[in-house]
């Protein structure tokens, strides 16, 4: 299988999001990275079953919480460009790249 990579926005996106649900609810920090995990193993799995959003990026949404991953799948690994809330500001990873 390919590997995964974070792009740094896309982590700290990540990292920022488990720790306002751990603020919110002991325990849902945890629960979000959880199905972040799951979320980048199938992506791995089946790097192509994400819905196209634009021009060879790919969105995966994940389960329990309003969040996607947006990738793009390359020859060699798979590229995280953001973990997006689906509710706020649609087109601001854009202008990122690899």
């Amino acid at each position: 299988m390919k590997q995964v990579h974070l792009l740094a926005a896309a982590e700290e996106e990540m990292n920022a999001s488990a720790q306002y649900y751990e603020n919110q609810l002991t325990g849902l920090g945890y629960r979000f990275l959880t199905e972040i995990e799951r979320t980048i193993d199938a992506t791995r799995a089946y790097p192509d079953s994400g819905s196209i959003m634009h021009p060879n990026i790919r969105r995966k949404l994940l389960r329990h919480f309003p969040f996607a991953l947006l990738y793009r799948n390359t020859p060699e690994k798979i590229i995280i460009l953001a973990v997006m809330h689906q509710h706020r500001k649609p087109d601001y990873w854009r202008t990122r790249t690899d």
